[in-house]
Order: C-alpha cells, then sequence, then structure tokens
C-alpha cells in the first residue's frame, strides 16, 4: 500500500462514524490483498506474505468489532474466520484463487456496509480532529496539505 493510500485512509477514519470505520477496514483489506496478488504475481513471496498479514490483522479487527448477541453477527464472524483461513492457506501455498476468493466475499460485504452507510447519522468516533485543506500551491503540479490545529484536545469521543 502507498504511502498517499494510507494517508487517506487516515484522513478518513479520523472523520468516520462506526459503519463507515467498517466499511473502510473492508477497503483496507482488499487494497492488501491486492498487494499479496501483485507480489504473488511477480514472484515476490515475502512481500505477499506480509501483505496477507497485514489483511488478516484487518479480519482481527473486524471480527473485534462483532457483538456476537446477535445472529447477524455470528454470520459475519463465520465469514471473517473462514476468509482468514484462506488467507492463511495462500500466504503457505501461493494460491491466488484463494486471496481472490476472499476478495470477493470482502467486496459483497463491502458493497452492503456502502448502503448501510446511508441510514446512519451517527457522529465521527473521534472528536476535535484536525482540520485538512488540499490545495495547489507554489507549484503547478505540487499538491500540499495543510492541518489546522483548532485544538489539542483530540480523539475518540466516550
Amino acid at each position: 500500500m502507498t504511502s498517499e493510500k494510507k494517508q487517506e485512509f487516515t484522513l478518513r477514519i479520523s472523520g468516520a462514524n462506526k459503519t463507515q470505520m467498517i466499511t473502510i477496514l473492508y477497503e483496507i483489506l482488499i487494497c492488501y490483498a491486492d498487494d499479496a496478488i501483485d507480489a504473488l504475481a511477480i514472484g515476490k513471496r515475502d512481500d505477499a506474505i506480509t501483505s496477507l498479514d497485514k489483511a488478516q490483522s484487518c479480519l482481527d479487527e473486524l471480527i473485534r468489532s462483532l457483538d456476537l448477541r446477535f445472529e447477524l453477527a455470528k454470520q459475519l464472524h463465520k465469514i471473517y474466520l473462514f476468509s482468514k483461513k484462506e488467507l492463511v492457506v495462500a500466504g503457505a501455498t501461493g494460491s491466488m484463487n484463494k486471496i481472490w476468493r476472499v476478495k470477493r466475499n470482502i467486496r459483497a460485504l463491502h458493497e452492503a456496509y456502502t448502503e448501510l452507510e446511508k441510514f446512519d447519522t451517527t457522529p465521527p468516533m473521534m472528536d476535535n480532529i484536525q482540520t485538512v485543506y488540499a490545495g495547489l500551491t507554489y507549484g503547478k503540479s505540487a499538491l500540499n496539505e495543510s492541518i489546522a490545529a483548532s485544538s489539542m484536545n483530540r480523539g475518540y469521543v466516550c
């Protein structure tokens, strides 16, 4: 994953509510799965395993976010565990098919959560976040970001 993509995800996470956080986690997982497929395609197995480990960390976070008192959460738990096992096997065998299968499942969940976002009007999980202004400055092709700190008291809403 490129540093620009990481910055984009970081910025989105800072202003996300709970539903959007899940959607973003799905996107990060897909990004790492793509990185693993690309690495396997050019024979860089160690890089693929690193990307798969990061994708599994996303799945771990998704698993921790579940409230298993609900039936839907129990079904998601099964999907996440299956996906994690598939990624482990993909790392051991170098199977791109297993990674594609996980990506397909996660994309379907991503689409569902993207629809749910439309109905979730809860505020962002983080409060007092920095405002980021982006624009072209001093160069025709240089994009600079400026952070305006309105408060040094930032963090998750309790």
